[in-house]
């Protein structure tokens, strides 16, 4: 192959490899490789997109600006204002560069220096002074209508100090990093996917159709330019900032003018310096001409402003030493490998551990006790474990344990996995993930049992599996610290009320693998009862339809366990319901499959969903040939979109309602 057609090549990987991550980065808001290596990508492309234009493609990401609004969630947005994406600088001589730049046009021009926030840019318009509108970037042009999630972030202001006739002004959603820690901390005890770093947890929290869930999220923002307004004149940034600041808004957390490049550079430094220990994340900082009138002037090539730099920093990396690698013990049983090293500063904090996730993860990177390795942090935020850069001269394989470290049970590995399990329900170090599932709200629903709650009664040997939660002791624990006699009443009524779930709930609390809230609610149909399930054949199970091997294996293989045994029997010494008490009225739905999209006002979904079970019809989570029908309420998305495309019947809460009368 020639060099042209190697080259060829590489361009045609890049665009492919590009476009990937920028998909994942901002249509599903996740991303596989560091800011810094997808920027490096970008700039490798550009440099040979520059060096043969003739490789330049339609479809090339180095055309765009960030991402696309996903259509089939939120209703999209054309932005009269482009939302520009900056141009990236990596080095001092870039700085240079672009000072060159401006001032052989602009000689007596400024700059503005701003941290540049980690987060999802989004622009906030009011009309009359009242917040009307909430959008995402987007790809710049087009973004996402988010205004109900938006108004839930509390630093927003749903009305300004002056009832100006128009404004739209940027900002950045981030989240906190306190916050971001308390999140990934619950994720972990639930066995959850944790979010990888704040940028993710923001734009994950801002894109969810129930703006209930935006509101528990602790999302902020930063506001750092006005895009449009009217009513009001100003002549530069500076003065813009101090501006809408005046109005309410939170804005950019420091900003400084500088007319010296050296200046400029200083401070660029003196932020890097800083950004481990600030309460945000940053992944840079910002370089802004100050006047309007000579930003103007210079004007913006096809993709970025030539007013505006970005300089980012590259991810600061540190060796260690490898001490030990411990195994913890999550609420599965999953076996998660810890790596503990002596400590080392990194990105303004002082780091000693970290996950390595699995043995696989182990294995690839042949990480040996002993070893000196290279540790960085994910986003800045999260302690990874990059590489070895040399083994020690006695150092050996890791291997995983073949006993749980926490019980002494032998622990197994199922094909197609890369955990490995404890599978004894009774194992102490799964006892207080087991207590936070078994008293959540889709669960048993023991309102006031929350994880602190709970970790405190385990502390304190009151609980020592989900059984003792109906043997607790209420003087004893109005009693305790922080608590009091009101406490312990409200905890002995919601456990009292718990006694009556339906059978569905048990199920599903008991945190059987593969088994969630509706599988254990078909089981409780089926069965009616804990003994005819637990005494149930894989066969058996099997004749429940969307069941397989694995779920069935599952259920039989826990309820051959002799501590699963005991649980449920102390379960039932205590007064827990073990009978199915739904019922069926008539038979009207039968054989019909019903989807349930959008906003419901007259019913929840759970309470939809069970009246359609109690008329002998089923509910489903996607739109197929198969489904009957779409209850459709306010503001329903793709599976609505999805509904028409197929010809399904489409039906309203209205409609809905006489179907049941």
């Amino acid at each position: 192959m020639s060099d042209y057609e190697s080259i060829k090549e590489r361009a045609k990987q890049l665009r492919s490899e590009l476009n990937h991550h920028i998909y994942r980065y901002y249509v599903e808001n996740e991303n596989d490789i560091e800011d810094y290596e997808y920027d490096m990508l970008m700039r490798e492309l550009a440099s040979i997109e520059e060096q043969y234009p003739e490789l330049l493609t339609a479809d090339s990401p180095t055309h765009r600006v960030g991402g696309s609004a996903d259509r089939n969630l939120f209703s999209s947005v054309t932005h009269k204002v482009r939302m520009e994406s900056l141009q990236d600088a990596f080095s001092v001589d870039e700085v240079y560069d672009f000072d060159r730049k401006v001032k052989a046009v602009c000689p007596d021009a400024t700059y503005v220096v701003e941290p540049k926030i980690d987060g999802l840019s989004v622009s906030l318009e009011y009309t009359d002074g009242v917040i009307s509108r909430g959008s995402t970037r987007g790809d710049g042009d087009v973004g996402e209508d988010v205004t109900a999630n938006l108004k839930t972030v509390r630093s927003i202001p749903l009305s300004i100090s002056q009832a100006l006739p128009f404004i739209e002004v940027r900002g950045e959603v981030y989240m906190p990093k306190e916050k971001f820690f308390e999140i990934v901390r619950t994720q972990e005890l639930n066995d959850e996917k944790p979010f990888k770093n704040p940028r993710n947890a923001a734009a994950g929290s801002l894109r969810q159709k129930d703006s209930k869930i935006t509101a528990q999220r602790g999302l902020d923002i930063f506001v750092f330019n006005i895009q449009q307004i009217e009513g009001k004149q100003l002549s530069t940034h500076k003065e813009s900032l101090d501006y809408i600041k005046s109005l309410g808004f939170k804005t950019i957390p420091f900003y400084n003018e500088f007319s010296n490049i050296d200046d400029v550079i200083a401070e660029l430094d003196r932020i890097g310096s800083i950004r481990g220990t600030l309460a945000f994340d940053i992944d840079g900082a910002v370089i802004k001409v100050n006047r309007f009138d000579q930003r103007r002037t210079l004007g913006s090539t096809a993709k970025f402003p030539k007013w505006a730099l970005a300089w980012k920093y590259p991810p600061e990396e540190k060796e260690t030493t490898l001490t030990d690698i411990e195994i913890n013990v999550g609420r599965t049983g999953v076996l998660t490998p810890t790596a503990v090293f002596t400590p080392v500063l990194v990105a303004g904090t002082t780091v000693s551990r970290a996950t390595l996730h699995n043995e696989d993860f182990i294995k690839e990177k042949d990480v040996r006790i002993g070893d000196s390795i290279i540790i960085r942090k994910a986003g800045d935020i999260i302690p990874e474990v990059l590489k070895v850069s040399r083994h020690s001269d006695s150092s050996e394989p890791f291997k995983m344990p073949d006993k749980c470290p926490s019980c002494g049970e032998e622990v197994t590995r199922e094909d197609g996995e890369a955990a490995v399990r404890c599978t004894n329900p009774d194992c102490p170090a799964q006892l207080l993930r087991n207590l936070i599932h078994f008293c959540s709200r889709d669960a048993m629903d023991i309102e006031g049992l929350g994880d602190s709650i709970l970790e405190a009664f385990v502390n304190e040997g009151m609980l020592s599996s989900a059984a003792d939660i109906y043997k607790l002791d209420f003087d004893k624990i109005a009693g305790m610290e922080g608590l009091g006699k009101k406490s312990a009443e409200n905890f002995k009524n919601a456990i009292e009320g718990s006694k009556q779930n339906d059978l569905g709930k048990l199920i599903f609390a008991l945190g059987i693998r593969h088994i969630g809230q509706k599988a254990a609610k078909l089981l409780a149909d089926r069965f009616k009862d804990i003994d005819s399930l637990m005494s149930a054949t894989e066969d058996e199970i099997l004749e429940i339809e969307g069941f397989g091997k694995v779920m069935a294996q599952s259920i039989v293989n826990y309820f051959s366990l002799e501590p699963s045994v005991a649980l449920i029997e102390d379960l039932k010494l205590a007064g827990v319901n073990m009978t199915s008490q739904s019922t069926l009225i008539d038979n009207r739905f039968e054989g019909k499959t019903f989807v349930l999209t959008g906003t419901l006002s007259q019913f929840t979904r759970n309470e939809a969903s069970e009246i359609i079970e109690n008329y002998g019809g089923k509910t489903s989570s996607s739109v197929s040939k198969k489904t009957d029908y779409v209850l459709a309420g306010e503001a329903a998305g793709s599976k609505l979109t999805k509904a028409q495309q197929l010809g399904v019947t489409i039906i309203s809460e209205d409609e809905f309602g006489e179907m049941i009368k």
